[in-house]
């Protein structure tokens, strides 16, 4: 019974230190799909480049090339966009954590789909579905100032508690 009892502490210390190397992140910050790509890190931005979606194309990225930033991986469609966005992460981010930026401004947090997506100053922006980016398109500047406004206190609020 000794053996079993110090193996049992051994193995919980070692599945704990584990957890505590795992990044900690707030109740869905990004939006990602379940599961784990090979990065160890579930899929931001549902596979698309984030690179040429900030250039104005809607491609998938190739798990070939991929990068993980904030404990979320994205593909690329090449070495050349993954070593860009590793260079600077937060250029090619996109705003509200992946999430609507459109529901963001109803402190929603609704699938953000990068087929549909707006680059405005700079920033990347996705949403639901075209007729919420149509929407967005008549109010750019009022929809992501408050988005931005409600940000910053839903960011770290799981999306089905709002």
């Amino acid at each position: 019974m000794k053996n079993f009892a110090t193996s049992s502490i051994v193995a919980l210390s070692v599945l704990g230190a584990s957890f505590a190397m795992t990044p900690a992140f707030a109740a869905d910050e990004f939006n990602v799909a379940p599961g784990m790509t090979y990065a160890g890190a579930p899929l931001g931005l549902h596979g698309a480049d984030p690179v040429a979606l900030l250039n104005g194309t809607q491609v998938d990225g190739n798990p070939q090339y991929f990068a993980a930033h904030d404990g979320v991986a994205y593909y690329f469609t090449s070495e050349e966009n993954k070593a860009a966005f590793e260079a600077n992460p937060a250029q090619y981010m996109p705003q509200n954590g992946g999430f609507c930026t459109f529901g963001v401004a109803f402190a929603k947090k609704l699938d953000g789909n990068p087929e549909y997506s707006a680059v405005v100053d700079g920033k990347l922006y996705v949403f639901l579905n075209g007729d919420v980016l149509s929407q967005f398109m008549e109010d750019k500047a009022g929809i992501i100032t408050k988005a931005d406004e409600n940000w910053v206190n839903i960011r770290s609020t799981a999306a089905t508690d709002l």
